[in-house]
Formats: structure tokens, C-alpha cells, sequence
């Protein structure tokens, strides 16, 4: 897994396990023995690591208890941890610790320490962060898009949180501008490109952008599904900006063309 420049030619790819009924893309496909095994195929596909979420994080998806969370993310999580690195996609400290303490490594925090135990717990464990930027919760985040300085008011957001993260502790953090929270349509190709400025920050940054709604508006596709061609140029596109690390549910297609990419920009030889 790249923390941050080490001479790769392509982001290290983030590959997305929702262990959820209701996830905007592959909610329900996911659970128990199929969840562990389609883990290991994004390993053998080439992800770096592996994102286990137990709840949706879609516009307008209730809140699940931690309870509920930690059952259904802990025992994927004992199962894939020997593989390869695995993060939680959490913002409960709760969950975050249980999911720790099972193997994961890094906690996608998609609120940026919203929950005041969360930096605590993931800084006891040694453990890394993503820090997403996110006006309010899931389920009110696309009640207000407007920005003044969208590029710079996230920035600022997310610097902020990255201070209290390190002051907690904390020594791995990325930062993910969060396309589609609390975003319009138009906000999230900006986003793409101003990724030097989210670098200049000194952290490594992460793109989140597989299968979004901006992406089905872009190109006509209304299932989440038919996606992944889109999806994969906006992780060529992220790439291209600079972006550490992509985070995809296509690692077989996504990690493909980034590596003929990055042939053809580097004109290596085969």
C-alpha cells in the first residue's frame, strides 16, 4: 500500500466491500462467505488494500447501530486481514475499534472525526486514517451544496482535521475531498482536478469516485452498474492529477488501465 509518493507509477487501488443491504451500487450482493470471497478476488485483481463498510453511506441512508455494523464487518475483516491490508469505512469509534483489533489497519472515516473517541481509538491502535470531507450526515448531506471557494473551503476542512489528527497521534492520514457528499453534479470533476491543491496540503490524498451518480449524469447510465467504463476514466483522471490512492469497485479494470496509462505516460517498454 503507497502512504505517499514511493516512486509508483500508478495509485495504490482501494477496492470497495459493502457488507450492506442498501448500498447505492452493490447493496445485499455482499455478505458473510461471499463477502470474504470476493475480497480475496480484488487481492488476486490487484487491490492494495481492501474497504469493508457495514454501512451505506449513499444520499439519504439512515444510520445503522454499531452493533449491527461491527457483526457484519468484523468476521470479513478476521477473514481478509492475512491477505492484505484492510480498512473499515466507519465513522463510529465503536466499530472502529472492534474492526481494529480484528486486523484492519486504516479507518475510512468518511465524517473526519466527527465521533470525538474516534481519534482517540485509532491512535491507541496505531492504526491510520482517511479523513473525508462531508457537510452533515448521509442522510442530509444533499440538502446543501453551495460553496463559496468549493476547492478552498474543503481544503480548509479537511486541514483542519488533519491537525487534530496528528496532534491525537495519529501518523498515517489521507485526505478525500468526497466527491458526491455533500456535492452538486458539477462539483466532482473540479474536485478531480484540484487534487494538487489537496496535496499541498502534505498529506497523500484519495479518490473515491467508482460508479457515482455525477459519473451516470455524464454519460447517460443510470445503473450504478453500467458504470465502470466511467469509473474507470475518472480513476485515469485522478491518476493523472496526482491522486495516491483510488478507491474502485472494478480493481481488475480500474488497476489495467492505469497500468497501460502510466506505460504510455512513462513509455515503458513491455
Amino acid at each position: 500500500m503507497a502512504d505517499e509518493s514511493d516512486g509508483r507509477l500508478i495509485p495504490a487501488v482501494m477496492g470497495v466491500l459493502n457488507v450492506t443491504p442498501d448500498s447505492f451500487s452493490d447493496g445485499g450482493r455482499w455478505a458473510g462467505a461471499g463477502a470474504v470471497a470476493h475480497g480475496e478476488a480484488m487481492f488476486a485483481d490487484g487491490a492494495d488494500w481492501v474497504d469493508v463498510g457495514g454501512e451505506s453511506t449513499r444520499p439519504g441512508a439512515p444510520p445503522v447501530p454499531a452493533v449491527e455494523q461491527i457483526a457484519r464487518v468484523v468476521p470479513v475483516i478476521g477473514a481478509l486481514a492475512a491477505r492484505g491490508t484492510v480498512s473499515v469505512d466507519t465513522a463510529d469509534a465503536d466499530v472502529a475499534r472492534a474492526a481494529l483489533g480484528a486486523g484492519a489497519t486504516v479507518v475510512n472515516d468518511v465524517s473526519a472525526l466527527r465521533d470525538p473517541r474516534m481519534a482517540d481509538v485509532i491512535a491507541a491502535a496505531g492504526a491510520g486514517v482517511v479523513l473525508m470531507h462531508m457537510r452533515g450526515i448521509p442522510a442530509t448531506m444533499q440538502r446543501d451544496t453551495a460553496y463559496d471557494d468549493l476547492v478552498g473551503e474543503v481544503c480548509a476542512a479537511l486541514q483542519a482535521q488533519a491537525e487534530r489528527a496528528r496532534a491525537a497521534g495519529i501518523a498515517r492520514i489521507w485526505l478525500d475531498p468526497g466527491l458526491g457528499f455533500g456535492k452538486a453534479p458539477g462539483d466532482n470533476p473540479r474536485l478531480i482536478a484540484a487534487v494538487p491543491a489537496f496535496k499541498a496540503l502534505g498529506f497523500p490524498v484519495l479518490i473515491g469516485a467508482s460508479r457515482k451518480s455525477f459519473i451516470g449524469r455524464l454519460t447517460g447510465r443510470a445503473d450504478p452498474a453500467d458504470r465502470v467504463a466511467g469509473s474507470v476514466g475518472a480513476a485515469i483522471a485522478a491518476a493523472g492529477a496526482g491522486a495516491d490512492v483510488v478507491r474502485v469497485h472494478d480493481v481488475r479494470e480500474t488497476r489495467d488501465a492505469l497500468v497501460v496509462w502510466a506505460a504510455c505516460r512513462e513509455q515503458v517498454r513491455c
